[in-house]
């Protein structure tokens, strides 16, 4: 929907779904399914928390977003992971994440909405298998400029993060439509320590993507991007891909059950 780290810190995306989230929701009837596939070329070679090591992990993982209406849908992810020195293709978790977003029939001056994620992942992934988070989502396009901001709070329910409560993790998004096709901008993900008393700054994990986007219609969605770490608690560099497409599954009935 954060990242890209390598040092056990909670994540309701962590590098598997890199992703600056939208206001929008996916409309009524219509089911997005995106591939997202993130390769760390730099990352941690060593851990004391018993996870794997990030370097030269490739993490794929699939994101199904079924729309309910004009204002709500419901999203579920798949993680994967394919990890040298005989680590192979691994099973990692599942998240689910239903979302509502302001119609646009309220004439807000931005766009607003919140997400709800929460899942579990493998220990030898994460030292906190089971997390939370609540993600509100606003944005705004001026012009040819398009901004967004995710001051995301998580926290885990099971693993060693739990006495530290609720974690800030911002992430914004900004953009320009340098044609009719691409728009390209950066992308920025942070983990900051508790919101009681945030970690020092080397103790952070931050992380800036520069990031290009690609219009190849409204059914489609493409997003690559090129992340640097700039701590020595982040990965140093992931290069990350998104590629989405929607679907009209469930179009005519959804569209008749939500009139």
């Amino acid at each position: 929907m954060l990242l890209a780290f390598g040092c056990g810190a909670i994540f309701a995306q962590g590098n598997y779904e890199i992703q600056v989230y939208g206001s929008e929701t996916v409309p009524a009837g219509k089911t997005m399914i995106e591939l997202h596939s993130n390769y760390t070329a730099e990352g941690s070679t060593t851990t004391t928390d018993g996870t794997y090591p990030t370097n030269h992990q490739v993490h794929e993982t699939v994101e199904i977003t079924q729309g309910w209406n004009s204002w709500f849908e419901t999203g579920f992810y798949i993680f994967t992971s394919i990890g040298p020195n005989g680590q192979g293709y691994q099973w990692v978790g599942d998240h689910i994440r239903p979302r509502v977003r302001v119609p646009d029939s309220w004439k807000w001056p931005v766009g607003v909405s919140l997400s709800m994620e929460i899942g579990y992942q493998r220990p030898v992934f994460s030292p906190d298998t089971w997390t939370w988070e609540i993600r509100p989502i606003i944005d705004k396009q001026l012009g040819a400029w398009y901004l967004a901001f995710n001051p995301a709070l998580e926290r885990s329910w099971h693993g060693p993060s739990v006495s530290q409560g609720l974690e800030f993790s911002p992430a914004v998004k900004v953009s320009y439509q340098f044609t009719k096709k691409v728009a390209g901008g950066f992308e920025y993900y942070g983990e900051t320590g508790p919101v009681t008393g945030f970690d020092p700054f080397y103790e952070q994990q931050q992380q800036i993507f520069p990031a290009l986007d690609f219009d190849f219609g409204p059914e489609w969605e493409l997003n690559f991007g090129v992340g640097i770490g700039l701590t020595r608690s982040t990965d140093h560099l992931i290069v990350k891909m998104i590629l989405g497409r929607r679907f009209n599954f469930l179009g005519p009935r959804a569209l008749k059950a939500s009139n």
